[in-house]
């Protein structure tokens, strides 16, 4: 059996348990990478080379920088002064709860921000006698968009990127995301004002309800939310400038090393804001992506791909095609898991036209974000799914409206930001 078929079948395997989650993600991943070690289509050196990625480095440290605007309080302090200024309307909560929802989430943790959010959105929807369930998946959506507006707001943007560079093509900018962010982030306000809230379910949920946070009380003073979204701006800035000698990752771990330095959270609270799943879903892919190079299991894949699409599919198809794939399998799978296993197969099926792999990679990161149709397509959308008294019907009734709008609005975009034949 050649190796590019043995390797297809590993993929196959990966991708039914990243799926299906028989096994935690992240044991699914480094059993992966090993099996490419074992098999032989990688060297034995090479297995656990993900862990040296950059990348993952990069990952770490923005967990961290993240993690103390929640643990001094900031990132709940910014919800309610949002709140403040909107009123307690039912539409005018609505749009500052999802402005405030997908800006944090453009730089944070979409998880952490929702459940900064949360809370405070209950509270005000008791007090004001509003649905919380029209407000709750409102905010869960927007953290998920959000995150598509920079490098750092969530992993298969980052993923996208650094498939790009480990191939030889030019990484995406940090701010770069945001020419397909912001549209698709004020797309999802517009829908959600005018069209999503009228399918959501109007629950009410008691003044007694309970919330489970998971910020712990650290001695939350001014001086430390302040020190702590200082830090988070001057991270972004020094990101974003591209100032020679500073990588990326490198700006992340000095605001991480700075955040505990300076109390905004604790070296444990630190250790145990990372969140090690992706860490090592990442890390274990990145070896399953150079076998699936090397044994040509990705040429396979590209050339199947190309002849189902016509053998020579036009910019569209492909970008339509791979947004789809992306898609679906987010709704059902993590969306570092459903990047990771897309990315490499994205840039075999350029190299294959002889095309710009930007617009490809640009698609399936976009995609993996709208995780819009099920409970379980993202970490924020279970969140709210106990206190908004959700069923898994009433994602698919509001969200898939949803994904459809990120999907036309990607098909136009996209080709426009990223062609895939420049210069032609």
């Amino acid at each position: 059996m050649a190796q590019s078929t043995k390797c297809l079948i590993l993929l196959a395997v990966i991708a039914l348990f990243f799926v299906t989650e028989i096994i935690p993600l992240a044991v699914t991943a480094m059993a992966g990478s090993i099996a490419c070690g074992l098999l032989g289509f990688i060297p034995a050196k090479q297995v656990f080379s993900g862990l040296s990625n950059s990348t993952v480095v990069l990952f770490a440290g923005m967990f961290v920088v993240g993690a103390a605007m929640f643990y001094t309080g900031l990132a709940q302090k910014i919800g309610e002064t949002v709140v403040r200024f909107t009123g307690t309307g039912e539409n005018s909560l609505m749009v500052g709860v999802m402005l405030v929802g997908a800006g944090l989430s453009s730089v944070l943790s979409n998880t952490g921000t929702a459940a900064c959010l949360l809370p405070v959105v209950l509270g005000v929807c008791a007090a004001a006698k509003i649905p919380a369930s029209t407000e709750l998946m409102p905010l869960a959506f927007a953290c998920g968009v959000g995150g598509i507006i920079t490098l750092v707001g969530t992993p298969p943007n980052i993923i996208a990127s650094g498939a790009l560079e480990q191939a030889g093509y030019r990484a995406f900018g940090f701010f770069e995301f945001a020419k397909i962010g912001i549209p698709l982030t004020l797309a999802a306000l517009i829908y959600m004002m005018f069209i999503g809230k009228h399918l959501l379910p109007k629950r009410t949920i008691s003044e007694d309800t309970e919330v489970e946070q998971e910020i712990e009380a650290n001695e939350t003073s001014s001086t430390k939310m302040a020190v702590s979204g200082i830090i988070l701006l001057a991270v972004v800035l020094t990101m974003a400038l591209g100032i020679k000698g500073v990588t990326l990752e490198m700006a992340a771990i000095t605001g991480a090393i700075v955040s505990v330095l300076t109390g905004c959270l604790t070296e444990k609270q630190a250790y145990a804001s990372i969140d090690w799943v992706t860490i090592f879903l990442f890390a274990g892919m990145m070896p399953v992506s150079s076998a699936m190079s090397k044994t040509g299991a990705g040429k396979v894949i590209a050339e199947w791909a190309v002849g189902l699409m016509g053998g020579t599919p036009s910019p569209m198809i492909v970008t339509a095609v791979l947004f789809i794939l992306s898609c679906g399998l987010t709704q059902f799978m993590s969306n570092t898991a459903s990047a990771a296993l897309l990315c490499p197969i994205g840039i075999a099926i350029s190299k294959q036209l002889g095309a710009d792999p930007a617009a490809v990679l640009m698609a399936i990161a976009v995609a993996a974000s709208c995780a819009f149709a099920t409970p379980v397509g993202t970490p924020p959308n279970t969140l709210v799914l106990g206190p908004g008294g959700f069923k898994f019907m009433d994602y698919v009734k509001a969200g898939t409206g949803l994904v459809i709008v990120c999907f036309v609005i990607s098909l136009i975009l996209i080709p426009m930001f990223w062609p895939f034949f420049p210069g032609k």
